[in-house]
C-alpha cells in the first residue's frame, strides 16, 4: 500500500503514524506541516487554538525525526500530533483558564497528561481553548477569540473543553486531551461529531484534583481514545485522587459487534431534569438503542434517577465555590470576567451556611442515585446532551445565567459516581448537526465503555465526511 500524500498526513490515526514513522513512508516533519498546512485553512474560521507556535512544532518534529531514525522513539506518542487544553498546565506557558482575569504567570510543570504526553513524544501542537473558568458548555471567553462548531459556524463547539472538540472534527490531527467535571468532555464531543470517554475518576491522574473532574482522550475514533489511554493513565503522585495504577490492556479496545451480545442495557431517555430531549435527539438514540439490540443486546428502559432537587444543588454548590474564588480577586480583576459568570456566581450572595451545606450535599445524593440505578445493567445509553449545538455567541442553550446547567442532567451524575462514560456520534440532525450518544458503565470499567463504544462503532449508520474549511467546502465535488 503506498502512503498518503502529504497534505492528507494530518487525517491519520496515531497507530497509523506510529507505522508510517517506523517504515519511514513518511517523515514526522512532513506530517508536522500537513497539520499546520490544516490548521492554516481552518483556524480563523473556528477559533480552537491558544499557544500556536509553529516554529516550535516543528522543532519538536525534527527532534521526534531523528529518534526515529536512530530506531529509539520515546513511546507509543512519538511524533504524533497532538493538542492539550488550555487548563492542562504546559512547563513555561501561562494557564489563562479562559479568563482574562487570571495573572499569566508561566507555569513550573507539565501537568500529569502534560508530563506523560512529553515523555512519550508527543508533538504538541498547542493549547485549545476554554471559556472562562471551564463553567460554560460553549466556547464563549473573555480572554479567548470565539470558538465555533466545524459543522455549523454559527454554532457552538460545546463546553468546556470547546476548543478541543472542534480541532478534533476539523481535523487538527488525531489526538486531543480535553477536562470534564459535569459534561466538559462529553457535550462538546456530541456536539461535534467526534469520540470522548471521561474515565473513572482518577484512571488518568490530573492537578490540581477536584470532585469529579477528570481528563480525558477526545479523538474521532475509539482507537485513536484507546491509544492515548495507555499514555495518559501512567501514574502521577501529584493526584490526590489518582487510583493505584492498573497495567490495563488498552489495545483490547476492539472486540467487534459480539461484544454486545447478551449485555443488560439500560435506556434512559429522561434525564429527570432540565431541558426536555428534542425529538431528533430522541430519534437518534431510539434507533441507537435498535441498533444494539440487534446485535443481541437486552436493552430496558430506564426511569429517571435524578431530579431537579438535585442539579440545582450542584448549580448552587458551584455559585458559591465561584463566587469565592471571584471574591478573592482585586476587583479589576473580577470585571475582566465575563459578565454571565459573574451574574451567575454573584446570585449565591445570601447563600447562607445552611443553604450552602443542602446545595453541597446534592453531589453526594447524585452519586448514590447513579450508582443505583445503574446497578441493574452492565451500560446505560442516553442522549449525551438533550439538545444540539446552539448559537455560538450563547453562553449556554438558555443563555440564562439563572438555568445555566439545564443541559448537563444525563452526563453530571457520572461525574459525581465515578463512572466512566463515552460520548459517540448516533446521527444527525435535518440541518446536519452531529448529536451525541452516550454509554455509561461501572465504575473502573473503562475498557468496558471503551469495548461497547467501538462495537457501537461498528454497527452504527454510515458516517457523513468530516467538515472541510469553507473554501475548500465551496470547491469540493463528492
Amino acid at each position: 500500500m503506498s502512503p498518503p500524500p502529504a497534505n492528507a498526513l494530518h487525517e491519520l490515526s496515531a497507530s497509523d503514524l506510529i507505522t508510517g514513522y517506523r517504515r519511514r513512508d513518511f517523515s514526522v516533519v512532513e506530517v508536522a506541516q500537513s497539520v499546520l498546512g490544516h490548521i492554516e485553512r481552518w483556524e480563523h474560521h473556528i477559533r480552537a487554538l491558544y499557544l500556536l507556535r509553529p516554529e516550535q512544532v516543528l522543532q519538536q518534529a525534527r527532534e521526534s525525526q531523528e529518534r526515529w531514525m536512530r530506531g529509539a522513539p520515546l513511546g507509543p506518542l512519538d511524533g504524533v500530533p497532538i493538542t492539550l487544553k488550555d487548563n492542562i498546565a504546559t512547563r513555561g506557558d501561562p494557564s489563562p483558564l479562559g479568563t482574562a482575569a487570571t495573572d499569566l504567570t508561566p507555569a513550573l510543570a507539565d501537568a500529569p497528561p502534560a508530563a506523560r504526553v512529553r515523555e512519550s513524544g508527543g508533538l504538541i501542537v498547542a493549547k485549545t481553548t476554554m471559556p472562562d473558568y471551564g463553567m460554560l458548555s460553549s466556547g464563549l471567553s473573555s480572554y479567548h477569540k470565539l470558538a465555533r462548531n466545524p459543522w455549523n459556524l454559527r454554532c457552538t463547539p460545546g463546553g468546556s473543553s470547546a476548543g478541543a472538540g472542534a480541532a478534533a472534527a476539523a481535523g487538527y490531527g488525531p489526538l486531543h486531551v480535553g477536562t470534564d467535571i459535569g459534561g466538559s468532555l462529553r457535550l462538546p464531543a456530541g456536539w461535534c461529531g467526534i469520540f470522548t470517554l471521561k474515565p473513572s475518576l482518577g484512571r488518568i491522574p490530573i492537578d490540581p484534583p477536584y470532585t469529579g473532574r477528570a481528563a480525558g482522550p477526545m479523538t474521532r475514533t475509539v482507537a485513536d481514545a484507546a491509544w492515548l489511554m495507555q499514555v495518559l493513565t501512567l501514574p502521577d503522585a501529584r493526584d490526590s485522587m489518582s487510583l493505584p495504577f492498573q497495567k490495563i490492556a488498552w489495545d483490547e479496545f476492539d472486540r467487534g459487534a459480539d461484544r454486545l451480545k447478551g449485555l443488560r442495557i439500560g435506556l434512559l431517555l429522561d434525564a429527570g431534569c432540565g431541558l426536555p430531549v428534542q425529538p431528533q435527539v430522541r430519534a437518534a438514540v431510539e434507533h441507537a438503542a435498535r441498533l444494539f439490540e440487534q446485535a443481541g443486546a437486552v436493552v430496558a428502559p430506564m426511569r429517571p434517577f435524578m431530579t431537579q432537587g438535585m442539579l440545582d444543588g450542584m448549580d448552587h454548590g458551584w455559585r458559591m465555590r465561584s463566587l469565592v474564588d471571584l471574591q478573592a480577586l482585586s476587583q479589576a480583576r473580577r470585571d475582566a470576567v465575563l459578565p454571565y459568570i459573574r451574574q451567575w456566581a454573584e446570585s449565591a450572595k445570601d447563600m447562607n451556611g445552611q443553604a450552602a451545606f443542602r446545595a453541597m450535599s446534592q453531589y453526594h445524593a447524585t452519586r448514590v442515585a447513579a450508582v443505583a440505578a445503574c446497578n441493574a445493567f452492565d451500560y446505560v445509553i442516553s442522549p449525551t446532551s438533550p439538545v444540539v449545538a446552539f448559537p455560538a455567541e450563547h453562553a449556554s442553550p438558555t443563555n440564562d445565567p439563572l438555568r445555566p446547567l439545564e443541559h448537563i442532567g444525563f452526563t453530571v451524575p457520572y461525574n459525581m459516581s465515578e463512572q466512566p462514560a463515552s460520548s459517540i456520534n448516533c446521527g444527525y440532525t435535518d440541518e446536519g448537526l452531529p448529536i451525541g450518544l452516550q454509554i455509561a458503565g461501572k465504575r473502573f470499567d473503562d475498557l468496558g465503555v471503551l469495548q461497547v463504544s467501538r462495537a457501537f462503532e461498528l454497527i452504527r449508520d454510515a458516517q457523513r465526511p468530516w467538515p472541510l474549511p469553507p473554501s475548500e467546502a465551496l470547491n469540493h465535488v463528492d
